[in-house]
C-alpha cells in the first residue's frame, strides 16, 4: 500500500502522481489531505483501490473504468460523471449532478446529495449503473433518466423533512427509482408514476441495501423494514408526441 500526501498539490500534479503509481503496479493507494483537487480517478482503467481522506473536487471518478474509490469525507459536483465501471463509496455527502450520464458501475453515498442526481443515466447491454443515497436528494432527482437504478433511503431525516425535492423523474424515459417510504405525487414529474415493487424488485433491493449496510456499518434489516415505492416512466418517448409529426 502506498500513501500520497495531497497537501498543496495542484490537481494536475496529484493526478499525475496517481496515474504513475497505478501504472507501476500499485493496487492500493491512500490519498491524505485532499482539498478540492478535481478529476481524481478520472478516465483510469483497471483494478485498484484508492482511499481518499479529505474532500475531492469536481468530477471524481469521471469516465472511470474499474477502480474502487472510498472517500472518508464529502465530495463535490459530478461524482461518477459518465462513469463506465467500478465502485465509489462516500462516507459523507455529495453535491450536484452525481452520476451525470453514468453508464455503469456503482456509487454508494452515506449522506445526502444535491440537485439533478442521476441526470441522463443510461444502461446498455450488461451495463446497469446504480446510485444508492442514504439521506435525501434535491430537485430534479433522476431527471431525463434513460436507464439504471437510483435508490433513496431517507435515513436520519428530521421530523417533517422531505426526502426529495421537486420534479422527481422529470423527462425520465428509462430505468427505475426506488424511494424508501411514500412520496407525495406533487413531488413527481409528469413523466413518472409510482408502482409497487415486484417480488424480483424486493429481492434486488435486499442485495443493494445489504451492500450499502456493509459499507457503512449499518443494519440492513432495519432499513428494509420500511416499504419502498418504485417510480417508473409512463413511456420511453415522453416528448415524442410534442416533436414528431
Amino acid at each position: 500500500m502506498e500513501t500520497l500526501n495531497a497537501r498543496g498539490l495542484s490537481y494536475q500534479a496529484l493526478n499525475e502522481f496517481i496515474r504513475t503509481l497505478l501504472d507501476n503496479g500499485c493496487r492500493e493507494l491512500v490519498l491524505k489531505n485532499v482539498n478540492g483537487q478535481r478529476y481524481i480517478g478520472a478516465g483510469v482503467q483497471g483494478r485498484a483501490r484508492l482511499e481518499v481522506y479529505g474532500v475531492p473536487g469536481n468530477n471524481l471518478a469521471a469516465l472511470m473504468d474499474g477502480l474502487e474509490i472510498e472517500v472518508f469525507g464529502n465530495a463535490q459536483d459530478g461524482v461518477g460523471n459518465t462513469m463506465n465501471d467500478g465502485t465509489v463509496i462516500i462516507h459523507g455527502n455529495a453535491t450536484d449532478i452525481t452520476g451525470y450520464s453514468m453508464r455503469g458501475g456503482r456509487i454508494f453515498i452515506r449522506g445526502s446529495v444535491g440537485y439533478r442526481v442521476g441526470i441522463h443515466m443510461k444502461a446498455f447491454r450488461d451495463k446497469n449503473p446504480l446510485i444508492v443515497i442514504g439521506g435525501k436528494a434535491g430537485d430534479f432527482f433522476g431527471e431525463y433518466m434513460a436507464g439504471g437504478t437510483l435508490v433513496l433511503l431517507g435515513l436520519d431525516l428530521q421530523p417533517g423533512e422531505a426526502m426529495v425535492g421537486n420534479f422527481v423523474g422529470t423527462g425520465m424515459h428509462g430505468g427505475e427509482i426506488f424511494i424508501r417510504g411514500q412520496v407525495d405525487s406533487f413531488y413527481l414529474g409528469k413523466e413518472v408514476k409510482a408502482v409497487p415493487p415486484t417480488a424480483a424488485d424486493q429481492k434486488r433491493l435486499r442485495e443493494i441495501v445489504g451492500d450499502f449496510a456493509r459499507y457503512f456499518d449499518l443494519e440492513a434489516e432495519k432499513i428494509l423494514a420500511r416499504p419502498f415505492t418504485k417510480l417508473v416512466p409512463y413511456n420511453k418517448r415522453p416528448y415524442g408526441t410534442l416533436y414528431a409529426y
